[in-house]
């Protein structure tokens, strides 16, 4: 017997960090996400989840790295090929915006048949596109 499929999505990813308060500085100061979550769970650890401002899609919680395989790819979480998108609705505001306040943008801006995408990389070195989608002609 088959059954209806239920609504999914990816609501929370992981983010390896290697200390909890310079997570959030960075994610929240410098690109301007929102602190939704930071729950002190006892021995050192805590649920801090973060988010950009006004979004609905994924949240990230920012979990300090256990251990050496853990700490040993913080930065890395992806062999160093772009890890997340963050999507944007004005792509040279938000690039302007980021820039001033200090995002490190590991090449300039191109403008793609898809749309226009910047890389950059989070404090740890994890790459991320700053992406405007262009809608389809």
């Amino acid at each position: 017997m088959l059954h209806a499929r239920m609504a999914q999505s990816i609501a929370t990813v992981t983010v390896l960090v290697d200390e909890y308060d310079a997570a959030i500085q960075y994610y929240c100061s410098i690109l301007g996400f929102t602190l939704l979550a930071d729950t002190d769970l006892g021995a050192g650890k805590r649920w801090v989840l973060v988010a950009p401002g006004g979004a609905s899609g994924a949240r990230l919680l920012l979990a300090r790295a256990e251990g050496p395989q853990q700490q040993a790819v913080v930065g890395r979480q992806t062999g160093g090929r772009v890890m997340l998108f963050l999507e944007t609705d004005d792509f040279a505001s938000d690039h302007a915006a980021m820039t001033v306040r200090g995002v490190r943008f590991v090449e300039p801006p191109r403008h793609e048949p898809y749309g226009s995408v910047a890389v950059f990389e989070d404090l740890y070195g994890n790459r991320w596109d700053l992406i405007e989608t262009r809608s389809p002609p």
